[in-house]
């Protein structure tokens, strides 16, 4: 597309965990970039989301959600999540009216305060929220903060998403494209089928398995079918973890193989083989090479 006429900005996704950003951002861009999981905190490293209407480019920063930080993996999260609003042209704060987990979000709100940013209310998941006490949520947090909107939506339905994201093009400024016009993501293939692999992860096993585990990319292979060869580690931290992964007779890590497999494949438009192993690393939380696998910085 010609840069005369085009508009691009940057747009930081933040809120407590299990808001519903990743899906958000998901249905803004209109395909899958950012992993989602009912379990909170999924969301790792400020994968990014590129989201195109009309003559604007929206580029996305999905960001970890904020929360109290305990470890250096908490830390290194929340970290994250605060670089990612830094200059962006806007921020969304995204909200479950259902839980709120306002032991986090008021802190975040706290925060919002005094930045500069064109700050936007977005409340989640109103598919399934009575209309009364979220219009009161509503009313209350926009005064919180100086929300310049707010907009009601459903991540999982898209209801409220195509008003939200007209919204958004409105405020981007005006300039040349930051990426091409088919580019949606931008995460290297490895980091996306590593990042595949660990939803699928999340979702076969649920609270079996702490959030703490990571998925380490091996091998990204070219065969000469056109085909990829993936080859992951399954990082836990205790070796009573590893029973659960494998399964009875390895069946758990072979439905997560093939689940993540098929995904990988649509997603890339090429047929994928995806080899996984397990592996325990007790004190895998404390080693930077991981982190910098993950796009997260070293925070001690």
């Amino acid at each position: 597309m010609s840069d005369e006429n085009t508009k691009c900005g940057v747009v930081a996704v933040i809120g407590a965990p299990n808001a519903g950003k990743s899906t958000l951002v998901n249905q803004l861009v209109g395909q899958k970039v950012a992993i989602t999981s009912a379990k909170a905190q999924t969301t790792r490293a400020r994968l990014m989301g590129i989201a195109l209407n009309g003559p604007t480019q929206i580029i996305l920063v999905d960001t970890p959600g904020i929360f109290e930080p305990r470890r250096r993996l908490d830390r290194a999260m929340v970290s994250a999540a605060w670089e990612g609003a830094q200059e962006a042209d806007a921020v969304l704060l995204v909200v479950d009216p259902i839980k709120q987990r306002r032991h986090e979000l008021m802190p975040l709100i706290e925060a919002l305060k005094s930045r500069p940013e064109r700050k936007v209310l977005v409340l989640n998941k109103v598919d399934a929220s009575a209309k009364e006490p979220l219009l009161a949520l509503a009313q209350e947090l926009a005064g919180l903060a100086d929300f310049a909107e707010v907009f009601f939506v459903s991540a999982l339905t898209g209801d409220g998403v195509p008003e939200l994201k007209e919204r958004l093009s409105e405020l981007m400024p005006e300039g040349p494209w930051h990426y091409p016009e088919e580019q949606v993501s931008d995460a290297s293939e490895r980091l996306l089928a590593a990042e595949v692999t660990r939803e699928q992860l999340y979702k076969q096993l649920h609270d079996e398995l702490p959030y703490d585990a990571a998925v380490r990319h091996e091998a990204y292979t070219q065969r000469k079918d056109g085909s990829v060869e993936v080859r992951q580690q399954i990082v836990i931290a205790r070796d009573s973890q590893k029973s659960i992964v494998l399964g009875k007779h390895g069946s758990k890590i072979k439905a997560i193989g093939e689940a993540a497999r098929k995904e990988l494949s649509e997603i890339l438009g090429v047929k994928v083989h995806l080899f996984l192993h397990v592996k325990v690393e007790e004190n895998w939380a404390d080693n930077r090479e991981i982190y910098e696998e993950m796009g997260l910085d070293w925070v001690r």
